[in-house]
């Protein structure tokens, strides 16, 4: 099992900055991947960062150049930069470890006013 907890949402300005946070807990070295995923009210889940362990990260074309995925071993974090009013969603933190199985956060809203 692995929990996730995000952390670093909130309400901001079209073109601020927020930085997610997310620790992993439990058997985190079974873990082979992390990303982000976010939401939006009306629209189904997508993929926004993703970083393998010991590759490079994929990003959604609409926030390359504005976001950055990185981690540090437990720990995911997504740099959000040039933020707009259409980054508005709930993200959620994913986990996905050897054995296939994906594990997911409860989420953190980031709300981008204009």
């Amino acid at each position: 099992q692995v929990q996730l907890v995000e952390s670093g949402g909130g309400l901001v300005q079209a073109g601020g900055s927020l930085r997610l946070s997310c620790a992993a807990s439990g058997i985190i070295l079974r873990i082979k991947a992390m990303g982000w995923y976010r939401q939006a009210p009306g629209k189904e889940r997508e993929l926004v960062a993703r970083i393998i362990s010991g590759g490079s990260p994929n990003y959604a074309d609409s926030v390359k150049g504005r976001f950055t995925i990185s981690r540090d071993n437990a720990k995911v974090y997504l740099q959000m930069n040039s933020l707009k009013p259409e980054d508005t969603a709930v993200y959620y933190c994913n986990a996905e470890v050897v054995s296939g199985r994906s594990y997911w956060g409860k989420g953190t809203l980031v709300t981008v006013s204009s």
